[in-house]
């Protein structure tokens, strides 16, 4: 039998399960672990400014293409704990990543010694499985199991903490005779697609909604198979978004209080049938359950059993993998095709593409300082449909969801459910690594672009280039606008007299605060301000030129006016518009309905 350190043994089992791609900061009690993967030189590594920076990029790697698990690693005590905000956003989307931590020595994990802390019990909450591997022959084992729970059923994340001296303990192991274990994906019956296929043809107006368990099985082409047979109209939802290209004929737009469309939530009103597949019925996406639910039949179909009547009881539920759910419902809708029984939905869904035509929000605003709406309407002339956007949260996230164009799943990378602030920049980080030849925009407001900018020094050091967009009002924008209803606007200002920032000089107008340019330049990244609308799109196009030039990200920040106010509501038929609508082709050029 092979002899190696237990460390050595972790290594040779990453290669196998091909998690060949870490983000991690090195220290000393995961040393020995650095040291098993310099000498094999198999493991890719980015070395990160801030472990939780690493988790996010591990997150954005795993999202951006399909079989991807990233691996973030760190060292006992505080590396663990940086971590467990991205073991929650992972665990919260159903994202596979493995996270990796050094420990002390077992003898002392009970004595207070230096860094040891109980990670495993702190990260349990919020991972598949986070185990203190105390026996240094049962890593083989433990990192075999984290593997087949990654990718087995509901995905997600898993930690595994490794004490100092289990990493340095020889043991018995053959990486050649090495095989993952089985994976377990629940699967739909035929009998149940059928009876999901029924109660589809029983309503005159039926919907799928399309979630993000879809996208994890890389299912989209089936499910716009599906949709075409059928003639179904389908609405994505937030970490489903790009399952069907939002010009296809059939995407009747997102759902919901904030990341919707107007015309998403009028078909959704007017549907009677919903077929939910790896969705799990988020509450801002159906708001209060009596509005979102009545006149309505719903069926869902989801990879964990738990989820089907977690948040309403479904009219019928199937546990089943996106993937394997729409490959048998294919199957059956042909075999209803050719037979010539499946009803004609043409006129329902001609009805979903008279309301994406014309129950649109303007965009086309030229006032100084700039609306929010019009940087998104730039953004759909300049970025086309192989750009991935990568963004967290706050009311840039939501006017984005708004007002983009999305054409391809795993194009939009979003932490749907947890909304970490600072996710966005490593996040990006992560998805360039995972594939180079794609571009990445990522979009943030400043205070999500403050919370992490130290990562933006990994992109320049790695060589990994991309744009970001910074709207920059000086305010916890979304924060301000909840606070309206406390009839308050209280702690939530960003904006101050920056002493060096001279107007004339560097286009930042007084009272914006944080000079965003220069934090970009001083971390060895390309900055650039924009504060006309007329200048948007070319400054944005030098961007991507400068990236790709330069390999490093490039900065654009757009000067906002302060104070805007987002679309949202608290009931999917009582969104509240605080802009003028567009009522001519001109008030939104960049509608799919009428682009020009």
């Amino acid at each position: 039998m092979t002899r190696m350190t237990a460390a050595e043994a972790a290594v040779r089992i990453l290669e196998a399960e091909g998690a060949t791609q870490a983000f991690g900061v090195p220290g000393a009690a995961i040393n020995p672990f650095y040291a098993a993967m310099r000498a094999r030189g198999t493991i890719g590594h980015v070395l990160a400014r801030h472990v939780e920076g690493a988790s996010h990029m591990a997150e954005g790697f795993t999202r951006a293409r399909p079989g991807n698990i990233g691996v973030c690693i760190g060292t006992s005590g505080p590396a663990g704990t940086d971590m467990v905000t991205g073991l929650y956003s992972a665990s919260a989307d159903s994202i596979p990543i493995l996270a990796i931590t050094g420990q002390a020595p077992v003898a002392r994990l009970h004595k207070e010694d230096f860094q040891a802390v109980d990670i495993a019990a702190i990260a349990a909450p919020v991972t598949k499985m986070a185990m203190t591997v105390r026996e240094a022959a049962q890593v083989p084992g433990a990192f075999a199991q984290a593997f087949h729970l990654m990718r087995s059923g509901r995905p997600g994340p898993v930690l595994i903490d490794l004490p100092i001296d289990v990493q340095q303990t020889v043991i018995d192991f053959d990486p050649d005779t090495y095989a993952p274990l089985p994976v377990h994906r629940p699967a739909m019956t035929g009998p149940q697609a059928s009876r999901v296929l029924d109660l589809l043809a029983e309503g005159e107006r039926p919907l799928i909604v399309a979630g993000g368990g879809i996208v994890n099985a890389d299912a989209s082409t089936e499910l716009v198979e599906l949709a075409e047979i059928l003639g179904v109209p389908v609405v994505p939802t937030l970490m489903g978004w790009g399952t069907i290209p939002d010009d296809h004929p059939l995407a009747a737009g997102m759902v919901g209080l904030q990341t919707a469309h107007r015309y998403g939530n009028a078909t959704f009103l007017a549907s009677d049938v919903v077929v939910g597949i790896g969705n799990r019925w988020a509450n801002r996406h159906t708001g209060g359950l009596d509005t979102y639910r009545r006149g309505r039949r719903f069926v869902h179909v989801d990879i964990e059993p738990t989820q089907i009547g977690r948040v309403f009881a479904p009219d019928y539920g199937v546990v089943s993998d996106a993937g394997a759910a729409l490959r048998v419902l294919l199957a059956e809708a042909r075999r209803r095709r050719d037979a010539g029984t499946l009803p004609d939905r043409s006129a329902w869904a001609e009805s979903c593409r008279e309301r994406k035509a014309t129950l649109l929000r303007r965009t086309d605003f030229g006032c100084v300082p700039i609306k929010p709406q019009r940087v998104y309407q730039e953004m759909n002339r300049v970025f086309g449909p192989e750009t991935r956007y990568v963004t967290t949260i706050g009311l840039s996230q939501i006017a984005a969801g708004q007002f983009l164009h999305v054409y391809r799943p795993r194009h939009w990378v979003n932490c749907g459910q947890a909304g970490p602030l600072g996710w966005t920049i490593p996040a990006a980080l992560g998805a360039v690594v995972a594939d180079p030849s794609t571009p990445v925009v990522a979009l943030s407001g400043d205070y999500d672009f403050q919370f992490m900018l130290e990562e933006l020094a990994v992109g320049a050091q790695f060589g990994l280039p991309y744009v970001h967009v910074v709207v920059n009002n000086s305010y916890l924008g979304l924060i301000r606008q909840a606070q309206r209803a406390f009839d308050m606007d209280f702690q939530v200002s960003l904006a101050f007299d920056n002493m060096h920032a001279d107007e004339e000089l560097t286009g930042l107008p007084k009272g914006y605060g944080v000079d965003h340019v220069r934090v970009a330049e001083g971390l060895g990244c390309v900055g650039l301000r924009v504060t006309e609308p007329d200048e948007i799109a070319t400054t944005l196009r030098r961007a991507s030129q400068l990236a790709s030039e330069h390999k490093v990200p490039v900065v654009v920040e757009v000067v906002l006016e302060r104070v805007t106010n987002i679309a949202m509501g608290t009931e999917i038929d009582a969104v509240t518009e605080f802009e003028d609508l567009a009522e001519t082709p001109a008030d939104a050029p960049t509608a799919l309905a009428h682009r020009r």
